[in-house]
């Protein structure tokens, strides 16, 4: 076989409906490419929850595994909306306790000041001062954080990016320059992976800025959707993109009666919000990825994602878990789609890195992702050999520590 070149694999964000789209994206990658691992990867970037889901990757947890530790209704215990939704009491209390000295600072100013203000001047002054007791958060990451270092803790992983085994940098942008920064690179290597996620994924507004060697740090999406130009600046030839928030494209298509979707502004602010939110990040990705493929010739650029006539993918929250296994499947149907309709482009691409489409896997159009978590294939039919040994205790190990996290 054709010895494989450089593969990348860049994630984006989007909270933890995007983890879940990229996890049921990748399970269909994996099922159905041959002469690919996501577990073996060359480089890694990861973009917010992006950022998580890479780092599990690079840490050896399987697609089908964080399916099973983090989806399965069965493991509701694992990972649950609790998780990101816990209120930042900590900085509430900060800000609350720095009223009184603003307050009384404000005061002073107006009082010194009151004979050259007019009423609306005083007014408009006294809400700058005491702008600065309102939280920069809602919501605390620390939990978050303290099950990402358990599960990066186990045997095998490592919460240092120069402990592991492939190349992982994770993005997350400087609050006080607004430069992004790339955990994992030089000069960032040495901080947490943890700690580097919690940065990356900290959205302006619903979670506080976190504070590393001296600087705050926010969302990493703020300057960029997917940082790929990361991954293809460290050598990668090939680079699987996954992206899981699209505009959505509420005119009638395929079909579907007009009457089915209704205006998006009928829908208030947050509809008009969350429109005009992954319209800027996707236009902003889409100029970047002409960029790339201007900028690096030499490179393959695959890009997943849902359809902006899915109104599935749109209408959830991106803190949706409730119908996690469905967005999850509908995820791993929409991958699996792509490449078949893609084949004629794809299989010439792919073959340059050593890696085949399954058509006997794509050809079946019933196959869900319940298949892809269990291969029911009778053992006599299986591939003999090292590596099918490998995969059957990698599956059985899989399901043992899902047990065990659910136990706990």
């Amino acid at each position: 076989m054709k010895r494989r070149a450089s593969v990348g694999l860049a994630l984006a964000g989007g909270g933890p409906l995007g983890g879940i789209y990229e996890v049921g994206a990748l399970i269909a990658l994996s099922d159905s490419l041959d002469g690919i691992d996501l577990n073996d990867v060359d480089v890694y970037v990861g973009v917010s929850s992006g950022g998580f889901v890479a780092a599990a990757l690079a840490n050896g947890i399987s697609p089908t595994q964080m399916y099973r530790l983090f989806i399965d209704d069965g493991l509701d215990a694992t990972l649950s909306p609790a998780f990101f939704l816990r209120p930042a009491l900590g900085e509430f209390a900060r800000r609350g306790l720095s009223l009184p000295r603003l307050f009384a600072g404000a005061a002073l100013a107006w009082i010194r000041k009151a004979d050259r203000r007019n009423i609306v001047e005083s007014i408009v002054a006294l809400g700058a001062d005491l702008s600065r007791a309102i939280p920069t958060g809602l919501f605390d990451q620390r939990a978050l954080d303290r099950f990402l270092t358990r599960l990066f803790s186990a045997p095998g992983r490592s919460n240092d990016f120069r402990k592991l085994g492939h190349r992982l940098f994770v993005i997350a942008t400087n609050l006080d320059t607004g430069a992004s920064t790339t955990f994992g690179g030089p000069g960032f290597d040495h901080v947490s992976i943890t700690r580097s996620i919690e940065a990356s994924a900290a959205l302006p507004g619903l979670f506080p800025p976190v504070y590393i060697d001296g600087a705050h740090y926010v969302d990493g999406v703020l300057n960029k959707t997917l940082h790929a130009s990361v991954a293809l600046e460290a050598g990668v030839r090939l680079l699987l993109c996954v992206n899981a928030l699209v505009p959505f494209d509420a005119t009638p298509v395929h079909g579907r009666d007009s009457r089915d979707i209704d205006k998006l502004a009928h829908g208030g602010l947050p509809m008009v919000l969350a429109q005009t939110f992954r319209a800027i990040i996707h236009s902003r990705m889409e100029v970047g990825m002409d960029r790339y493929r201007a900028q690096y010739p030499d490179a393959d650029i695959l890009l997943f994602e849902p359809d902006r006539e899915d109104a599935a993918m749109f209408f959830a929250s991106i803190f949706s878990y409730a119908r996690r296994k469905d967005l999850c499947e509908a995820a791993y149907r929409k991958t699996r789609q792509g490449l078949l309709a893609r084949r004629a482009l794809l299989e010439p691409l792919l073959a340059r890195h050593g890696i085949r489409l399954k058509h006997e896997v794509l050809s079946d159009s019933r196959r869900s992702i319940g298949a892809a978590l269990i291969d029911t294939r009778p053992l006599k039919a299986r591939k003999p050999g090292v590596r099918q040994a490998a995969r059957d205790l990698s599956h059985t190990l899989d399901q043992l520590e899902a047990w065990l996290v659910a136990a706990r």
